[in-house]
């Protein structure tokens, strides 16, 4: 009798540690992109394709003005995968909105000590994921996914930045901030509140080693960062008749062109405009179960 119940105590042991370790979960953050929101990945269907695929909404994580934690939350959930989608003030200069998401990540990291941690990133939000990498302080991340992300910058910015200074000859002096906000709307003045994003977001000015002089911009700087030696994929959009989409040309979407990046980046061309869609959840997941 002593060796069967020996022997129960041993398999009974198996077996917890077994589901312990089947319980373990990996963590999804969902980054947005310029003029948008964490209720993009909603609105764009892709959300509900990732919930129908095994990563239930974990909720919303902002950060106040004060530098603290709100955490609106999703589903109720127990074990298992989960998706948090963190807001940013997406019309602000990178390096803010990296702050921001570096808190984020902490307060992830805190709820999920030993769970992997993967970032999805839309647009913009590719290149305020990678400020938050090549952090040396920066917390954990297992995986990095960038959909449609202008990594060597797009040229729709300086065009942005140009609508926003431009004096028509018709119109000198003050009055043309009238104007623009009388023709442009709601629109104009998103261009106006984003400059120090738009100016961000230009096409890589690396500058050049070999005389000393440093990069000339934002992404110049980032793109001769050391980047982690983690798990990168980049989705590029291929629309029809444009070697990428409206927004961001296929060369800048791609990981592989990052210097410090060549070579270690998995590249998934979809046929798509430069927006989120429900496409995307599917393919995410897909993704993530190569991981």
């Amino acid at each position: 009798m002593t060796n069967i119940m020996s022997i129960y105590r041993s398999f009974s042991l198996v077996f917890l540690f077994l589901l312990a370790t089947n319980c373990r979960a990996d963590i999804l953050v969902l980054v947005h992109g310029w003029a948008a929101n964490a209720n993009t990945w909603i609105q764009s269907g892709a959300l509900p394709v990732l919930e129908a695929n095994g990563w239930p909404d974990a909720g919303v994580i902002t950060v106040t003005p004060e530098g603290g934690i709100v955490h609106l939350p999703g589903r109720q959930l127990n074990a298992g995968n989960r998706a948090y989608r963190v807001h940013l003030p997406a019309e602000a200069p990178l390096q803010i909105q990296a702050a921001h998401l570096f808190t984020q990540l902490q307060f992830i990291q805190r709820q999920h000590p030993d769970e992997p941690v993967i970032i999805a990133a839309h647009s913009a939000g590719g290149v305020v994921a990678r400020l938050v990498l090549v952090n040396p302080s920066s917390p954990k991340i297992n995986a990095l996914i960038t959909i449609a992300s202008p990594n060597l910058g797009t040229a729709r910015a300086l065009q942005g930045l140009d609508v926003v200074h431009s004096q028509p000859f018709f119109c000198p002096g003050p009055g043309i901030d009238f104007l623009k906000n009388v023709i442009g709307g709601n629109d104009y003045q998103y261009l106006e509140h984003s400059q120090g994003a738009l100016v961000d977001l230009t096409p890589a000015l690396p500058g050049n080693p070999a005389t000393h002089l440093p990069p000339g911009n934002l992404i110049g700087w980032l793109n001769q960062q050391p980047h982690p030696a983690i798990k990168y994929h980049a989705i590029v959009r291929s629309a029809p008749g444009i070697a990428g989409d409206e927004i961001v040309p296929a060369f800048s979407q791609d990981l592989n062109q990052v210097t410090e990046i060549k070579g270690r980046a998995k590249i998934h061309i979809t046929p798509a405009g430069h927006a989120l869609n429900a496409a995307d959840g599917k393919l995410l997941a897909d993704i993530i179960s190569t991981l």
